[in-house]
């Protein structure tokens, strides 16, 4: 508690951060109401948001976060230039100084020295740490600062951000609607009301990402899963399992799993615009899961049940790894034909499509055979 004192009292506000982070949404509120009023809103002004927090918002979440301070992935240098304008146009600080950032609260999470840390606080992790006047620190980026288009954006971070930001949405405004009128509808929708939106939307995944919903795949620190965040954050819900498998370019792991981020990362992956896309082999998650189901519900200190647990984790990894292993050799089967009689070929397919079968049965059975092991342990005290 005295620590907590002392800190709020060493505290002072940036002056900057603060009128930008108060301004802009006060700006647009009575910018919405005032034009609403006196020019409505037609699907122009709607069109030039959607646009706007679409591109400003992926070069975030797939740019800023899964591209450069993960490097989930390779990207093509025409989306990087795509992602450091739009990113700059986003008004959170350049690619270089926001990974900075971000690889730290990645390695000591939930730390004093984590920048958002949630112990401190949900309005410290979600905007607070952002309104206080800190030492900056640009560290564990040479990488970034080695890339000339991060470099430029970084020295530039301000004139981007308010051309991109600002004055693009505004001239939309001005082509498509016509005069200054239309200029201000762009402006206030495109502009100002939009990076409210994905200022927020970002903001979540530090504050909310790690106060609410489920932790599957790891208890090591707050990071939690919820697939009603993913809705609002491009995917970045899934935050347990990105917390647990940061090299994976996928928050979603799942088909299924709402992710805009990752099929926008495959989406670009079939033009070569990306490339190297890494993905947590499935035998990996699955048995990390397993693992942290049980170390959630009970038992760590009993050795025969933690055997247990590792008998059942050794047979799904091999299960998912003869899975993998059959799949391979039917996809070599039907790429190579040279030299085989289409019957023998048949042969081979329909046996290794059993093969296949009998794998995916074989992780189904060990996983009913866990849940209801599971289910037969006494619980907690």
């Amino acid at each position: 508690m005295e620590t907590q004192a002392e800190e709020a009292e060493g505290w002072r506000f940036d002056i900057v951060n603060a009128s930008f982070m108060t301004g802009i949404p006060i700006l647009a509120a009575i910018g919405m109401v005032w034009y609403t009023m006196n020019h409505g809103v037609s699907s122009v002004e709607l069109g030039i948001f959607g646009f706007m927090y679409v591109a400003c918002g992926l070069s975030i979440t797939a740019g800023y976060h899964r591209l450069f301070s993960h490097r989930t992935h390779k990207g093509a240098w025409p989306l990087r230039l795509f992602y450091a304008l739009f990113g700059a146009g986003a008004f959170q600080n350049s690619a270089i100084k926001w990974c900075s950032d971000h690889r730290r609260h990645h390695l000591i999470t939930d730390t004093d020295d984590d920048p958002y840390s949630v112990l401190k606080g949900f309005f410290w992790a979600h905007i607070g740490w952002i309104l206080v006047a800190d030492e900056e620190r640009v560290e564990k980026v040479q990488d970034l600062e080695a890339d000339p288009i991060l470099a430029f954006q970084d020295r530039h971070i301000f004139l981007l951000g308010f051309l991109v930001g600002m004055m693009l949405p505004g001239a939309a405004g001005w082509f498509f609607l016509g005069g200054f009128t239309g200029f201000l509808g762009g402006f206030i929708w495109g502009g100002l009301f939009r990076i409210v939106i994905v200022h927020h939307a970002t903001f979540l995944i530090n504050s909310a990402a790690h106060t609410w919903g489920t932790q599957p795949y790891s208890t090591a620190n707050t990071s939690r899963d919820s697939p009603l965040l993913s809705l609002f954050t491009y995917g970045e819900g899934y935050h347990n399992f990105h917390h647990t498998f940061q090299a994976d370019y996928r928050n979603g792991h799942k088909w299924y799993h709402w992710d805009p981020s990752k099929w926008w990362i495959r989406g670009f992956s079939l033009i070569k615009m990306t490339s190297d896309l890494h993905k947590i082999p499935d035998k990996t998650i699955e048995s990390r899961k397993m693992k942290t189901a049980f170390e959630t519900s009970n038992k760590l200190s009993n050795g025969e049940l933690k055997e247990n647990i590792q008998k059942l984790v050794d047979r799904l990894r091999k299960g998912y790894t003869d899975l993998d292993t059959h799949r391979k050799a039917l996809k070599a089967a039907k790429k190579n034909k040279d030299g085989v009689s289409s019957q023998k070929l048949k042969s081979m397919c329909i046996d290794l499509k059993k093969e296949i079968k009998a794998a995916k049965q074989a992780i189904a059975q060990i996983r009913f055979e866990f849940q209801q092991w599971m289910d037969g342990l006494p619980a907690m005290a």
